[in-house]
């Protein structure tokens, strides 16, 4: 990254309030991480150690849930060592940083949605080569293409943004570095690099959703065919998880990012960005837990055999 140009070399950011009695957030978003970690953690041990759910779905389930941790790592500690330190500052090279794993761990799972959206749709539309088509080696070829190509959308990003002049102000109104607020406190021309921003990161963030939507129409037309209710009731319920994620995911990176300039207010943005960087990861554990019957059965089994060996030493 090259700073020669660069004046500011700090960013404070503002967080999510400016009151002096930050400790009640710190306990609120505290509990909120350990909750996301906890979830996210459970759902990647039960799919790993139970040989029931040893297919393609759940493989990318746990990929969601370990992309999900990563991204709620990427700003959750520095906003909660904020809420209990009065000099509320990032680096430039920690600010460039933190946008890089940012931009990675969201775009992965924008990939990840699309390619779990692909993975019910071979599954409805074509069950018996659905083994067949979906093996192991075609599920983590995906996974990684995902990872190397969302590195590189990433990186070049971070080259345009960190080669660009900051001279001051430096105040985020934001409790991590984020695109938007970034670019507002440039003292560079960044008209190409938004039009950039709405062609280069649109086609990346729009490819995937546009793909789970007609990934979507395919598996409702398939639906719609069936002649038993009951049949056409149960598939669709086993994508009503997904889709619940994807509307909760999509929207709000939508509303964020691919919005005029003149639209953006400060108090909309922190709420929106809340909802995406916070409580997507932890409500995404919680979606697929409450509507799948069988990772609720293997959790109650994890725990019932824990609950055993806690009490065998007293027996």
């Amino acid at each position: 990254m090259d700073q020669r140009n660069v004046s500011v070399t700090e960013f404070f950011l503002l967080g999510l309030s400016q009151g002096q009695d930050q400790i009640p957030l710190f306990a609120v978003f505290f509990l909120t991480y350990l909750l996301t970690l906890l979830g996210n953690s459970l759902i990647i041990l039960v799919v790993l150690n139970d040989q029931r759910l040893n297919s393609p779905m759940y493989f990318f389930l746990g990929n969601l849930s370990f992309v999900d941790i990563c991204f709620s790592s990427v700003t959750a500690p520095l906003m909660l060592a904020n809420f209990l330190r009065e000099k509320k500052v990032i680096s430039f090279k920690g600010c460039m940083s933190q946008l890089f794993f940012l931009f990675c761990t969201a775009s992965m799972e924008c990939f990840i949605l699309a390619v779990m959206a692909y993975d019910r749709l071979v599954a409805i539309s074509n069950p018996l080569r659905y083994l067949c088509v979906m093996n192991i080696k075609t599920c983590t070829g995906l996974i990684v293409s995902c990872w190397i190509f969302t590195s590189l959308h990433s990186l070049l990003h971070i080259c345009i943004v960190s080669s660009m002049n900051f001279c001051g102000p430096n105040k985020i109104h934001e409790h991590f570095c984020d695109l938007p607020p970034l670019l507002a406190l440039s003292c560079s021309d960044t008209s190409k690099y938004d039009l950039l921003v709405f062609t280069e990161g649109s086609l990346v963030t729009m490819s995937p959703f546009v793909f789970v939507v007609v990934s979507y129409c395919r598996i409702l037309k398939t639906i719609l065919s069936m002649r038993s209710s009951f049949r056409r009731y149960q598939t669709f319920s086993t994508c009503s998880s997904h889709l619940t994620s994807v509307g909760l995911f999509f929207g709000t990176v939508f509303f964020t990012y691919f919005r005029p300039s003149s639209s953006n207010s400060v108090e909309d943005n922190r709420s929106v960005t809340i909802v995406y960087s916070i409580l997507t990861p932890l409500l995404n554990p919680i979606i697929y837990s409450l509507r799948n019957k069988q990772i609720k059965e293997s959790l109650k089994k994890i725990f019932s055999k824990q609950s055993f060996q806690l009490q065998s030493p007293h027996l």
